[in-house]
Order: structure tokens, then C-alpha cells, then sequence
């Protein structure tokens, strides 16, 4: 994969973050401003590191019905969905943004993802009439949070006739899904992201269309910023080896809790009805005093103080988990992610240990230190159910 050819633009710094692999740009001089732009529809976002994966042959939806949590059945074309590919054992392994033309199954993933699910497909197929193949050469994405701003800089790729366009679902609540995080205030009904693939040859017209003022630009750091604050969990930087799904309240939107028979439904359903995920997702307001922006993979320190220290006793401190994205808002000021230990009380004062300083901060629950089981969502089945 070339470099992209928004770095020609003035001012583009390559991303030094989790996105740095393919040397786009971080940002353009203002990533605050970039933020605001970017939030307010006019502007577009490089995301050009992700790769593109399609599906073709008419028995494409079954059969990624059949290994998916999300229900492929029945999707109709230019209709986007999210979807998680588990392990037995329910751990995330990959996750998809799908869109069909009604010919082909076109998945976005992170880039560093589109091989390793390219060869794990392509070992599924079996006798069944499917053809899977990594256009990530041939095909990129673009990103905002309108479909002006991205009309403004180059057309949708149509390969069938069908503009491939995906609408990210985190900002509705489709039936069948399950929220831990409380509903009131929650920030993703401020999240309305559209990511549309394009001819990767396009890309060079995207900047001449920022060149000559029809669209704005943001960097990556500008997108992160939004996505942390909206609570929006991504594979690049929430998930490690051991993710459910519910630490990460990723069944609002990727899991279709009527659906049976995919690899991990059992987990999925345990924990669901146990109502007790082994970790969750929070997000911390993090104190700037001392400019100091923790990176992922800090540890997140609770300072535990007994009923009756000793005269001098310092607090016992314990890592009760680590950072996994972190940004500096344009409202919220440096604010991150973070996944911690479920039984962490959500009123414990918390510490970041980063570049040698301890950062204090404050938690706000995205899943609930008292997760309770999901009451109002059907069983799963064992076996049988739109399989």
C-alpha cells in the first residue's frame, strides 16, 4: 500500500499513532480545529490505512451469517452493518463493517487486519460458492461525519451501480441489541460517521477537491478525538487477546442477540445473562495541569485507603488496567479510554501512571461497575434459530 496522497497537502504531518503504519496524516497544523470541522460535517478524513476485503458468489450472506454475530441474512443492498468474528471462546479475533451491492459483500477493516482475515475466509469456503479477495491494493476509504462533505470530494466506488457507503450503527439502538452504558446523556447520539470506499486511483482528486476549497480536511487525530468521546470501540486500540464483547458494550451495535449457531455464541450468552463482564470500558477525564497526555498502554492505578490508616500510612495502589486511546478534545480537554477491572467501584479515584508522572482521573461508567443481566433481550439459543 503507497503512501497517501493527502501528505502532499499543506501542513500534513504523518500520524505518529496507531495509524502510523501507513504514514498518513495525523493532522494539518490544528488538530482542534480539525476537530470541530470535522464534527460539523464540512471537512473529510484520510482513513486510506484501512483495508477493503469483498465477498462475492450467491452464497455470500449465509455464509457469513453463519461465522458472524451479526445476522447477514436478508441484507439488503447499499444497507450497512457492523459484525465480530469471535474465537470458541468468545474473544474478539476481527471485526467488519460490511456493505452489500447486491452482488458482493464489501467489508472495511483496519488494514493490519485485512490479510489475516482474507486467509481465515478463504480457509472457510469450503464447497460453497463464495470468492473472497483483499482489494485493499485496488480500493480505499474516506471518512465524515456527512455524505456533503464527502459528495464534495469524490463519488462513492460503484462497482455495481451501488454507492459503498457505510453508515456506522453505534448512534441507533436496532432491536435485538443489548446497551450496558446508561442511555441518558449517552454521546453517541452525536456520532453519525460514514465511511465510503473509493477507487484508491481517486484518492489524488479527494485533495484536489481540498485544494481548491469544496472540502475541508481533518487528520486521524481529529477523528480519534470524536470517536473516544462518542464511547466508540475500535480493534486497532480497545481490543487485546482477552475482549468480550460486553466489556466494550460492542453488542449495541455488532451483535444480533437473536441469532444462534457462530462460533463464541455460548460466551455471548453466558455473560449476557450473568451480567458480569470481567472488565469494562470507561472513559477518564484525565487532569492537564501537567501536560502530560497518557499513551495506550499506561497502567490505571486505584488508590485504596483503609477504614483507619496508620498516622503517615500511604494508600495501597494497585493496576487495575490501562489506557487504550487517548486525545485532547476540543470541548472535553484530554480525555481517554480505558479498560479496568469490573469490580473497580466507579467512585475510586483513579491515577494514571505516564512518562513518569502520576495524572489523577475521573471516571465516567460506559459499562457499569454493576452490570446487571440483561432482562429485556431474548436467550440466545444453543442451536436452531436463524442459524
Amino acid at each position: 500500500m503507497t503512501a497517501s496522497p493527502f501528505l502532499s497537502l499543506p501542513g500534513a504531518v504523518p500520524a505518529d499513532d496507531v495509524d502510523e503504519s501507513t504514514a498518513g496524516p495525523g493532522h494539518y497544523g490544528n488538530p482542534i480545529v480539525e476537530q470541530r470541522h470535522l464534527e460539523r460535517g464540512t471537512a473529510i478524513v484520510d482513513l486510506s490505512d484501512r483495508g477493503v476485503i469483498t465477498v462475492a458468489g450467491p452464497d455470500r450472506l449465509s455464509w457469513l451469517h453463519s461465522m458472524a454475530s451479526q445476522s447477514f441474512q436478508g441484507l439488503r443492498p447499499g444497507e450497512g452493518i457492523e459484525a465480530l468474528f469471535l474465537d470458541a471462546s468468545g474473544r474478539i479475533e476481527h471485526v467488519v463493517h460490511a456493505v452489500d451491492d447486491g452482488e458482493t459483500t464489501w467489508l472495511i477493516v483496519e488494514g493490519a487486519d485485512a490479510a489475516p482475515l482474507a486467509r481465515f475466509l478463504d480457509r472457510m469456503r469450503f464447497m460453497l460458492r463464495v470468492e473472497v479477495a483483499d482489494r485493499s491494493d485496488e480500493f480505499a476509504v474516506l471518512g465524515a461525519m456527512s455524505a456533503s462533505a464527502l459528495d464534495a470530494a469524490v463519488p462513492a466506488a460503484s462497482p455495481s451501480g451501488l454507492p459503498l457507503d457505510w453508515n456506522d450503527p453505534w448512534s441507533t439502538r436496532a432491536p435485538g441489541t443489548h446497551r450496558y452504558a446508561r442511555d441518558a446523556g449517552h454521546p453517541a447520539s452525536d456520532w453519525h460517521f460514514i465511511e465510503r470506499i473509493v477507487a484508491r486511483d481517486a484518492l489524488a482528486d479527494a485533495v484536489a477537491a481540498v485544494r481548491a476549497g469544496r472540502v475541508e480536511v481533518a487528520g486521524s487525530l481529529a477523528a480519534e478525538a470524536l470517536r473516544i468521546a462518542a464511547w466508540r470501540p475500535r480493534l486497532a486500540t480497545e481490543v487485546d487477546e482477552k475482549s468480550l464483547p460486553h466489556e466494550l458494550d460492542w453488542l449495541q451495535s455488532a451483535v444480533d442477540l437473536g441469532k444462534g449457531c457462530y462460533k463464541g455464541q455460548e460466551t455471548v450468552a453466558k455473560v449476557l445473562n450473568l451480567g458480569r463482564p470481567p472488565r469494562r470500558l470507561v472513559l477518564l477525564h484525565l487532569d492537564g495541569s501537567d501536560t502530560v497526555l497518557p499513551a495506550p498502554g499506561d497502567e490505571v492505578i486505584g488508590e485504596k485507603v483503609r477504614p483507619e490508616p496508620l498516622p503517615g500510612e500511604a494508600p495501597e495502589r494497585r493496576v487495575v488496567g490501562h489506557i487504550t486511546s487517548s486525545t485532547m478534545h476540543h470541548e472535553l480537554g484530554p480525555v481517554a479510554l480505558a479498560v479496568i477491572k469490573r469490580q473497580v467501584p466507579a467512585d475510586l479515584p483513579l491515577i494514571v501512571e505516564s512518562h513518569g508522572t502520576d495524572v489523577a482521573a475521573a471516571q465516567v461508567e460506559i459499562v457499569p461497575a454493576d452490570a446487571t443481566s440483561a432482562i429485556d433481550v431474548p436467550r440466545l439459543p444453543r442451536l436452531g434459530a436463524r442459524p
